[in-house]
Parts: structure tokens; sequence; C-alpha cells
């Protein structure tokens, strides 16, 4: 118990600490410069785009979002895709069934005397 003595635990539970703080503050400081980037790139296109449509000479909103999707509408595209996934999951079949009876009974598969191991000669 005596080498735990010497051991400074505020020094050590201060050190903790502040790498703990170091960390979160690097990990706050990315997501911000992150969000920054996109913010960046996304009124780079914005820009590119509304060049593009000021040569082609068409107007363009200042707000370009896509038209609001109802439930109903994603149901029915998550429907017509099951049904497209579930129809080309197989092959289409006569539904079928033949049976075709063999003469030969026996069969190596079938035999369990391949599977026991040959015991070894004494001598």
């Amino acid at each position: 118990m005596d080498k735990f003595a010497n051991v400074g635990w505020i020094e050590m539970l201060l050190m903790t600490l502040i790498g703990f703080g170091v960390v979160f503050c690097v990990l706050v400081l990315l997501i911000f410069v992150m969000k920054g980037m996109g913010t960046i790139f996304t009124r780079q296109k914005k820009a590119e785009k509304a060049a593009k449509a000021a040569a082609a000479g068409v107007a363009v909103a200042e707000d370009d979002h896509h038209e609001a999707i109802s439930d109903q509408e994603i149901a029915a595209a998550i429907i017509t895709a099951l049904k497209l996934y579930k129809s080309n999951l197989h092959d289409q079949e006569s539904e079928m069934i033949t049976i075709h009876r063999i003469a030969r009974a026996y069969s190596p598969w079938s035999s369990k005397i391949h599977g026991l191991t040959q015991l070894p000669e004494r001598k």
C-alpha cells in the first residue's frame, strides 16, 4: 500500500479531466469545420447552377427544394419495390411436381457404413 500513498490522485484526476476536455473541444471544433465546409460547397453549387441558368436564360428560384412527398406516395413506392423484388426473386416455374422412381435403391450417399471409421488391426 505504500506505493499508492505517494501517488498524486489530484494531479491524475486533473490530467484526466484536461484530456477529456481537449478531446471534446476538438470534436466540437471538427463539427463546426465540417458544417462550414458543407455551407461553402452548397453556396458554390448554387452559384454555378445560377450561372448556368442565366447563360441559358432560365429564371432560378432562391430555394430550389424538391416537392414534398406524401406518406401515401412513400408507401406506394415501397409496396411497388417489394412487389418487383418478390417477382424477380425466383424464376417462373410451372408449379408441377414430378417424382421419378429410381430402380437402384442403394446409394453411397445414404449408406451409413461409409461414415464409420475402421478399427486398426491389433497384433
